[in-house]
C-alpha cells in the first residue's frame, strides 16, 4: 500500500489539479449562461476534491486497517491452537 502511494501519488495529483485548474475559470459564471455551467463546474471540483482525497486517503487506510486485524484474528487463533484448548472432535 504505501510503495504503490509514492508510485501513483504524483500522476493522480497532477491529474485532479489540471482538470481543477481547467474548471476553475468555468466555476466563475462568466458569459451567456454561465450561471447554469457554474455550477456544474463546482459540483466537478469538488467530486475531484473528494475522490482524490478518498482515494490517497481513506483506501490505504482501510486496506492497512483489514490487514492489521487480520494478522491480529490469525495470531490469536495461533495462540489459542497452540495452548491445547481445543476439544477434538471424534470422528464418526
Amino acid at each position: 500500500v504505501v510503495q504503490s502511494g509514492k508510485l501513483r501519488l504524483r500522476p493522480i495529483l497532477m491529474t485532479t489539479l489540471t482538470t481543477v485548474l481547467a474548471l476553475l475559470p468555468l466555476s466563475f459564471g462568466f458569459g451567456a449562461g454561465g450561471e447554469i455551467q457554474a455550477s456544474l463546474a463546482r459540483v466537478v471540483i469538488g467530486g475531484l476534491i473528494a475522490s482524490t482525497m478518498i482515494t490517497l486517503v481513506l483506501i490505504p487506510v482501510v486496506y492497512i486497517t483489514a490487514d492489521k486485524i487480520k494478522v491480529y484474528i490469525t495470531e490469536k487463533k495461533a495462540a489459542f491452537m497452540a495452548s491445547g484448548d481445543v476439544e477434538t472432535v471424534p470422528a464418526e
